[in-house]
């Protein structure tokens, strides 16, 4: 009898020769600067915990109050009997933080980006969109029916091209970009967007996931940075990274959210986040209000950990924040870079293609807020070792 799965053992099988098949690290305990995986202790620097709030004494202990007094779940989705004053009250301060009218939070940042271009548009609208954008932007593109148009990655030159093309032809416009990119860190050249997009009366859309806890004051992402209040009309966040926790976010004015309450696909289907998510979110906001002391450790760290990979010779690329790719133009190279790492006791994973174009292929870095000066001067070693034992940097004579 023929096996009718035979296609996916063929599948993997092609991973496996393209050197992009990877087994699941498993992480032993909490997730820290350094941590145990796979029963090896290690640097990590493949989290996107950049602030260490996943372990901070004040989200837990907001967790295991919400646990005691409200459950363990919430036992239904939002608009039957899953919306608790936790996630009233979540969405009220996330609003206040973020500037807006209002906000809505989503069981994850794919779920808030997909979830909301899918319900917006549809197929007499164009998405008009940075061709680094990420995956879950891009599936929310396919599943709204409307029309597509990419630009050069951060070049607002052929944005406005790309407008000027599609000016007319439809019934909404909509401009959508990464706030930071999350395999380069680079930044969006955000205001030259907002401008190019506003003299064709597109709506704004920026993800903020990796520039949530990161960016601007306190944290408050791109716009807050670029001093854009107002003028950005969909803020997506994430609650899972700097936040620590878990979940998406989207901010803007009160009449999305509503209408997000009654389209959004991923809101009205999923059931609502359990009390401890949302009770820790609210500490992890705390903090970032009363404690920016925290992110600017952060960007000390990062600096630190830039300037020593590029004082060896590696490639890091246009990277702008803490999220720092070591770029060696070749998946088994990059893979075997990643491997040679955590063999020395750094963990930090390989990135291949399509994830990245060819070319581009590298080991991707997040230095966090709680990496000690020992920690990434260690990883600095391990990668000077590896990286000459493998031929990315000269071997010294």
């Amino acid at each position: 009898m023929t096996d009718p799965l035979k296609f996916l053992h063929d599948e993997v099988a092609e991973l496996k020769d393209q050197g992009l098949f990877r087994p699941l690290r498993v992480l032993a305990r909490e997730q820290a600067a350094r941590c145990v995986i796979d029963g090896k202790e290690v640097v990590n620097l493949s989290s996107n915990n950049y602030l260490g709030l996943t372990t901070h004494p004040r989200l837990i202990e907001a967790a295991l109050e919400a646990v005691r007094t409200e459950g363990a779940g919430s036992g239904s989705v939002r608009t039957i009997a899953g919306t608790m004053a936790g996630h009233m009250a979540l969405e009220a301060r996330i609003a206040k933080f973020k500037h807006t009218e209002a906000a809505v939070v989503f069981q994850s940042g794919f779920t808030a980006n997909a979830g909301t271009v899918s319900s917006i548009l549809g197929k007499e609208d164009v998405i008009v969109s940075d061709e680094l954008n990420h995956a879950s932007i891009i599936d929310g593109c396919r599943l709204s029916r409307a029309q597509i148009k990419v630009w050069k990655h951060k070049d607002v030159a052929d944005l406005r091209r790309v407008l000027a093309e599609v000016a007319g032809q439809y019934r909404r416009i909509l401009v959508v970009t990464d706030g930071v990119f999350s395999m380069d860190g680079d930044i969006a050249p955000l205001p030259d967007i907002v401008a190019a997009a506003e003299e064709h009366g597109a709506l704004i859309m920026v993800d903020d996931a990796h520039a949530s806890g990161v960016l601007g004051r306190n944290g408050r992402g791109t716009v807050d940075h670029y001093d854009l209040h107002g003028r950005v009309h969909i803020q997506v966040g994430t609650l899972s990274k700097a936040v620590g926790v878990l979940g998406g976010y989207v901010a803007g004015p009160q009449v999305l959210i509503e209408y997000l309450w009654h389209k959004a696909r991923p809101f009205l289907f999923s059931t609502s986040h359990p009390p401890a998510v949302t009770a820790a979110c609210m500490a992890a906001f705390d903090l970032l209000e009363t404690e920016p002391a925290i992110i600017e450790r952060l960007w000390d760290n990062s600096r630190y950990f830039k300037a020593g990979l590029a004082d060896l010779g590696f490639d890091t690329g246009a990277s702008q924040t803490p999220i720092t790719p070591v770029i060696v133009g070749d998946t088994k190279r990059a893979m075997a870079l990643s491997d040679g790492l955590f063999a020395e006791g750094v963990f930090a994973v390989g990135i291949g293609f399509p994830t990245v174009a060819r070319g581009k292929e590298r080991v991707r870095t997040i230095v966090t807020a709680t990496h000690t000066r020992d920690d990434l001067d260690f990883a600095l070693r391990a990668f000077e070792k590896v990286g000459r034992q493998l031929g990315i940097l000269p071997v010294r004579v």
